[in-house]
């Protein structure tokens, strides 16, 4: 073969391989692939499903525009079925094998936790849309929610003044995982740094797909009867909370006598139950489908237009997903390149107007300062915002467990630290 043949295949073949910082050679091809990383069945599926199909209205939409860097975006989509290790098998198969410039998904801190490994292993990018229980800042995901420090103690805080009720004693009620179990050790921490006595505290959970829940209500029924304002702090999750919700029905529990304050239920479970006996009850999210921005009139529209169902709701999650999918493509747009290196750092500093009116920024512990709301559940499955805070900056690892006294996380050049012990020059 000739010395010119040979220099000619050797660049074609050069000309179809890139090498990436990030360790590994990738297929050039027409198309940047990200991963679709969602329960479509199983006991998640009634709040996960939702998100896939927000992730292929975004994508569709920027490929409708042209694409990303001259090229179209295909969607990776695969299903983790509610099912744990599954899911950091199929993290492995999208980084290693589908060769994903990135990853949105997960929901419940379990599957969260079990895909951690795997995208720090393989140094991929999860980006992830749920609100959770802090304690955690990792290089290699982009937290698009809230922690307990800017959610479930502002809350609590509410509950406990004149406009929450002045409530005395709380019910932490859960599903059986790390974010319910977490979190409330982190609101015992509060309460109790409030003068909140351990038995002014009842803490009970239950496992996913929970449905029998005669005997739960009745204790929480008991438990708030004894003359003191109680309510109730739910972290279940999933479908366990239709059931959950028709038995506060069944059995009278009122939000003027003991109000749920609901850190995981919004439009799309509601959408499963008559309200109508839960007007009242209380969730905390950063968005609700009711906030009258034009931003959000237009997120809607966008995505009933999409689905093709008028009456579609939207939520929280959603919200998030669609801010980090957007700060995702600003930050690839800005680095040139989908090179997960390159790509990290550009994150950093991304701002978008999301939908709830607020400009949000991505700080450099990888998490964004959002406002807290409070919503009551209205007979038509919509929340009424009662309350609605500035964007607090969030503080993964929370003031209130001694452990983490002086922790911080700052992952921009030259800190790069996720708990550290105040870096020389962190402010977060």
């Amino acid at each position: 073969m000739s010395k010119t043949r040979r220099s000619w295949l050797k660049g074609l073949v050069a000309s179809a391989m890139l090498w990436t910082t990030s360790g590994y050679a990738v297929a050039a091809d027409d198309t940047i692939k990200v991963g679709v990383l969602h329960s479509l069945s199983g006991t998640m599926a009634i709040s996960e499903t939702i998100l896939k199909d927000v992730m292929l209205m975004q994508i569709a939409e920027i490929n409708a525009k042209g694409g990303l860097l001259g090229k179209q975006i295909e969607p990776v989509v695969v299903d983790p079925a509610s099912n744990w290790p599954l899911f950091a098998e199929k993290a492995r198969e999208l980084i290693s094998k589908d060769k994903v410039a990135a990853v949105f998904g997960c929901w419940t801190s379990v599957s969260r936790k079990s895909v951690l490994p795997v995208f720090e292993e393989l140094n991929g990018l999860l980006f992830y849309p749920l609100e959770y229980e802090g304690e955690e800042d990792s290089y290699n995901v982009f937290y698009g929610s809230s922690v307990p420090d800017n959610k479930a103690i502002p809350a609590v805080e509410y509950l406990m003044s004149p406009d929450g009720g002045n409530v005395k004693r709380f019910v932490l009620e859960g599903t059986d995982y790390v974010y319910p179990r977490t979190s409330n050790k982190i609101i015992r921490a509060f309460l109790k740094s409030k003068g909140v006595a351990d038995e002014d505290i009842l803490e009970n959970y239950t496992p996913f797909g929970f449905a029998d829940w005669q005997t739960e209500v009745a204790k929480i029924k008991s438990f708030g009867s004894v003359g003191r304002k109680t309510a109730v702090i739910s972290t279940v999750n999933g479908d366990a909370n239709i059931p959950f919700y028709k038995e506060l029905g069944n059995q009278g529990v009122k939000a003027t006598n003991i109000p749920v304050m609901a850190f995981s239920v919004g439009e799309e479970e509601l959408a499963g139950v008559d309200t109508k006996p839960l007007v009242g009850h209380l969730a905390a999210w950063s968005y609700f489908q009711s906030v009258d921005t034009p931003e959000n009139r237009a997120f809607i529209a966008k995505w009933r237009a999409y689905s093709k169902k008028p009456d579609n709701v939207t939520n929280d999650p959603m919200e998030s997903a669609y801010i980090l999918f957007h700060m995702w493509v600003q930050a690839v747009q800005q680095a040139g390149t989908t090179d997960v290196n390159a790509v990290r750092q550009a994150m950093i500093g991304q701002k978008f107007s999301s939908p709830s009116g607020v400009e949000v920024t991505m700080l450099p512990n990888h998490h964004m300062a959002k406002p807290v709301m409070i919503g009551e559940i209205q007979g038509n499955g919509q929340f009424s915002i009662v309350y609605q805070s500035a964007a607090l900056p969030p503080k993964p690892w929370s003031p209130y467990v001694d452990a983490n006294k002086g922790k911080v996380a700052d992952w921009s050049w030259p800190n790069v630290c996720g708990g550290c012990k105040a870096p020389k020059y962190s402010t977060f």
